[in-house]
């Protein structure tokens, strides 16, 4: 029986790729900086697990305490929504700290394991921010776009050691909305005169015809996690799906 362990599962897209998974059969470490255990199935085939993905002494902790994993889902991140002229340098490396460096330190830690068993996949969750390009959303999506590179690269280094490394990038999902855990290091980044034109994109945003559930990116997770081609990159929603045509 295989174990996945998925960052960032306390809700939306970790939580259900996280029931997904356990739905499958699967053992299932879901991982949170505060643990809690009544958002997820109760299970013996599934653990909670206290994890900050920028802190290193939490990372070593959380994969001591997972024992062995087969594969390695990259979901944690933070949301950044405001213009780029009044987002402070400060927000900007909190952000990377979360979505980049918490991706790089959370692949690099369980890459030994992989590496001597010959056997493993890193799924990275980034965004279709990566396939079309949003106002107001330029850090986030740097932080995500360096991602793609990353595990662009990624993938071709660790095919010698018969280890994958796949991405899968979500649409736009009203349930998970990319500004609703941004928190207090937002405020103050629409500044009186992005107002009107921060207004006008939310409300595009608000009424796209195409959207993506929770439940395509937990399917598009199990796909790539299980895919045995060279395909990389795995779209999930109607939206991101149309996006990743129209390149």
């Amino acid at each position: 029986m295989k174990t996945v362990l998925i960052t960032g599962s306390s809700s939306g897209y970790g939580l259900e790729t996280a029931r997904y998974f356990h739905a499958q059969g699967w053992n299932v470490i879901t991982t949170m900086r505060t643990p809690r255990d009544d958002v997820v199935p109760q299970s013996e085939r599934l653990r909670v697990v206290a994890l900050d993905v920028t802190r290193p002494e939490s990372i070593a902790a959380a994969l001591e305490a997972s024992g062995p994993i087969d594969v390695l889902v990259n979901n944690a991140g933070i949301g950044g929504f405001g213009a780029f002229e009044a987002t402070p340098m400060a927000t900007a490396r909190e952000i990377f700290e979360t979505n980049t460096f918490g991706v790089m330190a959370m692949t690099q830690a369980v890459l030994p394991q992989f590496r001597e068993r010959r056997s493993g996949v890193v799924v990275n969750v980034t965004s279709s921010a990566v396939l079309a390009a949003m106002p107001l959303v330029a850090v986030y999506s740097a932080s995500k776009v360096a991602i793609e590179g990353f595990t662009e690269s990624l993938a071709l280094e660790l095919e010698e050691f018969d280890v994958s490394a796949k991405l899968v990038e979500p649409g736009y999902s009203p349930a998970t909305h990319f500004t609703s855990n941004t928190g207090a290091r937002m405020d103050g980044l629409i500044p009186e005169a992005y107002a009107p034109f921060a207004q006008r994109v939310l409300a595009d945003v608000e009424q796209a015809a195409a959207v993506t559930n929770p439940s395509d990116v937990a399917e598009a997770v199990w796909r790539a996690a299980n895919d045995a081609s060279e395909q990389l990159r795995f779209p999930a929603g109607a939206d991101a799906v149309a996006l990743a045509q129209s390149r």
